[in-house]
């Protein structure tokens, strides 16, 4: 869930934002003139982020959650139960 602050509502409040930020995880949309301009965010958040988008764009990768998405939506699913007893989870 994001939190929506402008930039006359963020300056007295950055403090505590940012705390909220680094000990919450919370994350906030900032707004000038009444347009979303910037996000703050963890840098726990935003080194998740980068490590997901870095894995998204290397294309054997894509290649790969494409074709899981593709066989998930034909049903071609795998119990949990016996990917634990496979691997001994």
């Amino acid at each position: 869930m994001y939190n929506f602050v402008t930039l006359k509502q963020l300056r007295p409040k950055l403090p505590s934002i940012i705390n909220d930020v680094d000990e919450h995880l919370g994350r906030y949309i900032i707004a000038k003139h009444g347009q979303a301009v910037a996000v703050l965010l963890s840098i726990v958040d935003f080194e998740s982020l980068i490590d997901t988008a870095e894995e998204v764009m290397d294309k054997d990768n894509l290649k790969r959650i494409q074709k899981g998405i593709r066989e998930a939506r034909k049903g071609r699913t795998v119990n949990w139960n016996s990917i634990k007893s496979k691997y001994k989870i």
